[in-house]
């Protein structure tokens, strides 16, 4: 009875918010929750799927290449050695074989990644922030601006996209990938501001979106909390699908021409050059068309195989089964199992 009259008055005192957690997070504890939570969490959920796995080791690959393949690896140069030899017929120095001026293939492929790399992100980057940003404002908005925006995003639409790109090309002859990249999505965010307008549309009008309402949260925390988590599967299928277009683009704008490479190492540089070479019609240059060919195939079958193992990311219930909390010992627990502290994953 003592006990009861002894948390009665505490309650009384205003201190029964002071004594419901045992104990309080350190901010290293803090630090390490959020770190599990966000970058830890989702990699073992990218780890438990097969295709997820064999996708971002896939990209992996390309990014290691992309950061270390020039430093470590000779640039190619017109007489680098023997023209016109196969793979392997020098053994491990030309291990893709030479083209018909003795530059080597692989040097070609290495120092071609980084600029390939630097136009998938500055692609897809700038087509999922653009529509994600336009298509939520409209959905969430609504009423005038979404009018306002879905004019400017149907003006967008309606300009064919390949004379666009070869006009801007033209006028601007980019040299920096960054540049090249933007340029090749210039109005592809407006088909994804579209769709993401339809579903934030749907997504506003769900009883917990009004309840976050109802309780006067922030509209800038109501998008992050309650309209983002659940756009997000189809934004990074989107993201993929726009790298996917820079890299075709590129490819077949530089195959045909269209974009200037006097000093530019592109895979569709290497792809016109084989062809004008010979390499569709003589056996022993076909390694010299196959070995790009086979490098944008199993880069753009990377990005597919983790976009797709990758959806389950963004599920709350399975980030927070591969999440762990901190015990009070700073030891981390599964958070399926039952915390030892006060403060368990919301």
């Amino acid at each position: 009875m003592s006990e009861r009259t002894e948390s009665l008055g505490a309650l009384n005192d205003g201190d029964a918010f002071e004594t419901v957690a045992d104990n309080t997070l350190s901010r290293r504890e803090r630090y390490r929750r959020l770190v599990d939570r966000w970058v830890l969490a989702p990699g073992r959920i990218v780890w438990s799927d097969v295709r997820a796995r064999i996708g971002a080791l896939i990209l992996l690959l390309y990014v290691l290449v992309g950061l270390l393949g020039p430093r470590l690896y000779p640039e190619p140069a017109v007489n680098q050695g023997p023209r016109s030899v196969t793979p392997l017929a020098e053994g491990l120095t030309y291990p893709l074989g030479t083209d018909n001026l003795g530059r080597d293939i692989l040097g070609q492929i290495i120092w071609a990644t980084p600029s390939m790399l630097q136009m998938i992100m500055a692609g897809g980057l700038f087509v999922t922030v653009m529509g994600v940003a336009v298509g939520t404002t409209a959905g969430y908005a609504g009423g005038r601006t979404d009018r306002v925006i879905s004019l400017i995003t149907d003006i967008v639409m309606t300009i064919p996209g390949l004379p666009l790109i070869v006009i801007l090309a033209a006028i601007l002859e980019p040299q920096n990938p960054i540049v090249m990249g933007l340029i090749l999505t210039i109005n592809v965010w407006a088909g994804l501001a579209r769709e993401i307008r339809s579903q934030v549309l749907s997504i506003s009008r769900h009883s917990y979106v009004e309840a976050s309402k109802a309780m006067g949260l922030s509209t800038p925390s109501i998008m992050v909390k309650d309209v983002l988590p659940n756009i997000m599967p189809y934004v990074l299928i989107t993201f993929v699908n726009a790298a996917r277009q820079v890299i075709f683009a590129s490819v077949g704008l530089y195959f045909l021409g269209v974009l200037p490479y006097d000093s530019v190492v592109n895979w569709g540089v290497m792809i016109d050059q084989a062809v004008s070479g010979g390499a569709m019609h003589v056996t022993s240059m076909a390694h010299w068309l196959i070995a790009p060919l086979a490098t944008i195939t199993l880069l753009s079958f990377g990005l597919i195989l983790f976009s797709q193992g990758t959806d389950r990311m963004f599920n709350p219930r399975v980030r927070a089964r591969h999440s762990s909390t901190t015990s009070s010992d700073g030891e981390p627990t599964d958070d399926g199992a039952t915390p030892t502290t006060g403060g368990g994953v919301r």
